[in-house]
């Protein structure tokens, strides 16, 4: 039997490392490669072409989430796992409709990883117990857009990027672009927002999760 072959992303070595003693101890699974941020595994996603990616959420320069919409609007036959410390429902909608096939939170015991993998690789949805029941309506539809759906893709990388405190320059270099591109994609996520300063943003973006900020300035 060909083995399911998996990208393992998130920001910590630790984690990373038990992750793969698990999967390692599952049958018909193979580590292909890891990724330590969002960006990476988009990278890592596009040179392994692998089966499955269970992704973290949050990360530096580019959120698990985002990084799984870009990751299926290049290959939509990839399936995504979201394995994350975040139980709230915004985080699983905002998942979900980003393309993710799963969303399974840390502190579940092990089995159930194996199970969501499982489902996955059978062409199933899987969502941990944990996840609020109602959920399934906010998924058809049922519950109002979150103010991230104002903004595009590349405005909500740019909208982290700035939250984390990286200025235009060290942006412009990570997206490859130019600077006069990034001072427009910041006024564009400000009208559109109605956020006129950066303080502002940095407040939308760390009560949107994109960021947590931390009170000791660390």
């Amino acid at each position: 039997m060909t083995p399911t072959r998996i990208l393992l992303v998130d920001d910590h070595v630790l984690v990373r490392a038990g992750i793969r003693a698990l999967i390692e101890s599952m049958d018909g699974m193979r580590i292909v490669a890891e990724a330590s941020n969002g960006r990476e595994a988009v990278a890592m996603a596009r040179e392994h072409s692998p089966d499955l990616i269970i992704m973290d959420v949050s990360m530096k320069e580019l959120n698990g989430i985002d990084a799984t919409e870009s990751i299926m609007a290049a290959a939509p036959a990839t399936r995504v796992l979201i394995l994350s410390m975040h139980a709230a429902e915004e985080f699983v909608r905002r998942a979900m409709k980003a393309g993710a096939a799963g969303y399974v939170v840390k502190d579940s015991v092990p089995l159930e990883l194996k199970l969501a993998i499982d489902a996955i690789v059978a062409g199933e949805v899987y969502l941990s117990p944990r996840v609020s029941r109602h959920l399934v309506s906010a998924l058809s539809g049922g519950d109002a857009d979150s103010s991230l759906d104002l903004l595009t893709l590349r405005q909500r990388e740019v909208l982290q990027m700035i939250a984390e405190g990286k200025s235009t320059k060290e942006i412009a270099a990570i997206l490859e672009v130019s600077i006069k591109t990034v001072e427009t994609h910041r006024a564009a996520i400000m009208a559109r927002l109605g956020i006129r300063d950066i303080a502002g943003l940095v407040i939308f973006a760390a009560r949107n999760n994109l960021v947590t900020l931390d009170p000791r300035g660390n």
